[in-house]
């Protein structure tokens, strides 16, 4: 078993932007870390070319059961056994990630988008308070206008068996680099099964809303911890910027100088549309500021 394993389903158009982060894999993670990739089979050939030690690169229908594989020649996974609705991509890249972590035989694993980069070195104790593993955890994060995020929580909730929500504010547990323990995944799949009486798969992709990070965030604190000690939070561990059009090199650069001691990743949204040139520059940055403490 290893103590560390990165997980990124990824595609065609984030394809730069995965080359910056799995270079910054290779460089700040232990040695005995793998990455693992997920993509499409059309955009396999794209990225065979990272498989090796270090990188495992395989088709995201791989690590579902047939009735999931996708129809030649449609943009989204479908049931080909049964006449189910077709599952949207967005909810598959979040069963991919989900079926691989409870697949891999590691102490933890690092959700990474595409648009993250890792700047620091990056080990399994950066994940430990006093020998505890923390969860990434907004407190009041989520408030009652962000209405996809309550929706979330409800969904979450049902899946558990669990009561409603009180009302907002409540948690926030997603980010674009997140911690999980693959047994906690596994314990998860299990208690949906248990609950619902059917196979976690077809529960959770039967979701027209549904987040991933919210499920693994409800389970640790409602079920796992209900009525005991919460596991301590951590919010600095990316530093992120979530603007939706592209930043400029001095943009870029002001971005990256801002990032916090404790940050041992950055992400500039892949939705800002944001040229490598200012990413690269972002990077540079960090590594000035790094090598200056």
């Amino acid at each position: 078993m290893t103590e560390l394993a990165v997980i990124t389903p990824t595609y065609r158009p984030d394809a730069e932007l995965f080359d910056l982060l799995h270079a910054s894999v290779l460089r700040f993670t232990p040695a005995d870390t793998v990455h693992h990739v997920f993509v499409s089979e059309a955009d396999l050939p794209l990225f065979s070319k990272y498989e090796g030690p270090r990188c495992k690169v395989r088709t995201s229908s791989s690590m579902l059961p047939r009735r999931y594989r996708p129809v030649p020649g449609m943009n989204y996974h479908v049931n080909v056994r049964r006449p189910w609705p077709p599952v949207r991509g967005w909810i598959m890249q979040q069963t991919i990630k989900l079926a691989a972590a409870g697949d891999l035989d590691a102490d933890l694993v690092l959700m990474a988008d595409s648009d993250v980069v890792f700047v620091r070195p990056t080990t399994a104790d950066r994940f430990q308070v006093e020998g505890r593993r923390w969860l990434y955890r907004e407190d009041g994060g989520v408030t009652a206008d962000m209405e996809r995020h309550v929706i979330w929580h409800r969904v979450a909730r049902e899946l558990f068996g669990l009561p409603p929500a009180p009302p907002p504010p409540l948690p926030d547990y997603v980010s674009p680099l997140n911690a999980w323990e693959p047994a906690v995944v596994r314990a998860m799949q299990q208690h949906i099964e248990k609950v619902t009486g059917r196979n976690w798969l077809d529960v959770f992709n039967g979701q027209l809303h549904i987040s991933e990070f919210i499920l693994y965030g409800v389970f640790v604190d409602e079920v796992l911890h209900a009525g005991k000690d919460l596991l301590p939070s951590d919010i600095t561990v990316c530093h992120n910027n979530w603007q939706r059009s592209p930043l400029s090199v001095d943009e870029a650069v002001k971005f990256a100088g801002e990032i916090g001691p404790d940050a041992v990743a950055m992400m500039i949204s892949a939705k800002s549309d944001t040229p490598l040139e200012p990413r690269r520059a972002a990077i540079a940055r960090v590594a000035e500021i790094v090598g200056s403490r």
